[in-house]
């Protein structure tokens, strides 16, 4: 039991606040129901329920991630967090699909103005500030997990935005399902304002519409990374940054092979690299601890193997990297000729 806590410590921290702040928000949109009857208040209490249980769900998926390899599974735990982001994305698409009829309902036979509009405005402003808290929390775990640094300010917001295809997967769908849960909710605000006080009484039917197709956005983007990381997607950008790190060694020839492997947040890399014939076992060791410190300094990466091999003199890294690295060699040559 001990050993399952400590696990969860490990969790997304966003994710648990998503939790924990839906099950408020779900709280206070029963009392509304409770008192006003509102039927379209109760389809926003189910809404905030699921996504409070979609974002335990996802909590504990992004803890048990972290559990160490055991015999029967070597290879680790880390894709367990996008097999539950699957199994996410699948819930958040029936919320989607239900806002989208609800609203298209709502357009088709626009309700009349009923009585408590101010109540129903006012928790859905305070669900607004809540699910707003939540999704600054998840900028703020993208920040710090990309750049190490503790950002502060408007500057938060932006580099969240910047960063945002490189964040841990339970912390982008945070990010990305708070967002339209923000936004929806000053949509929906507004929306019931104009319904109420214009002839334009469908408004709140296309303001549902709205936030179900941005809910559909982010099914579908979700969807697409965590299906490539239950296959096992290999992160082209950090291949391209261990290409260079590779080649800055001058005794390397060429890279025969080179794999970055994304499981989860964790990165998996192989490297075969080709060597001067005339290196010793000794020099050879030397390069290999060097570039792996490098390596393994990056954010993710978990585990590094290096093979080497003779130069067969055959071209096998990407040509323009290859030639800069001609270019160089030749320049320092000149220099030692000199």
């Amino acid at each position: 039991m001990k050993a399952f806590f400590e696990l969860l410590k490990k969790g997304s921290t966003s994710s648990l606040w998503a939790s924990i702040i839906n099950v408020v928000v779900a709280i206070l949109k029963g009392i509304v129901f409770f008192i006003t009857g509102n039927v379209a208040m109760f389809a926003e209490l189910m809404h905030s329920i699921g996504d409070a249980v979609n974002q335990l769900f996802v909590f504990l998926g992004s803890a048990l991630s972290n559990k160490a390899p055991t015999d029967r599974f070597p290879g680790g735990f880390a894709r367990l967090v996008n097999l539950v982001l699957l199994f996410a994305v699948i819930i958040v698409g029936v919320l989607a699909y239900e806002t989208i009829k609800k609203g298209i309902h709502h357009i088709i036979a626009p309700p009349e103005s009923g009585e408590w509009v101010w109540l129903n405005v006012a928790v859905l402003a305070a669900a607004m500030i809540l699910e707003g808290f939540v999704w600054f929390k998840a900028m703020k775990e993208i920040t710090a997990e990309l750049t190490g640094d503790d950002i502060k300010g408007f500057k938060v917001i932006s580099e969240s935005f910047k960063n945002i295809s490189e964040a841990k997967p339970a912390t982008k769908l945070v990010f990305l399902e708070d967002a339209v849960a923000t936004t929806g909710a000053l949509i929906a605000i507004i929306a019931i304002l104009i319904g109420t006080y214009t002839p334009f009484h469908s408004a709140e039917g296309y303001a549902s519409v709205i936030i179900g197709l941005m809910l559909f956005v982010v099914v579908g983007r979700i969807f697409l990374d965590n299906a490539a990381g239950v296959l096992g997607a290999s992160d082209e950008d950090m291949e391209a940054k261990i290409g260079e790190y590779v080649f800055a060694e001058p005794e390397i020839e060429d890279i025969r092979e080179l794999m970055v492997m994304r499981e989860g947040s964790e990165l998996h890399v192989e490297l075969k690299i080709e060597l001067e014939s005339d290196m010793t076992i000794a020099e050879a060791d030397k390069i290999r601890d060097k570039i792996e410190n490098k390596i393994l300094d990056e954010k993710g990466v978990t585990d590094v193997i290096i093979e080497f091999d003779e130069n067969d003199n055959k071209q096998h890294w990407d040509e323009s990297k290859k030639e800069t690295k001609k270019v160089e060699k030749g320049s320092a040559d000149s220099q030692d000729q000199k």
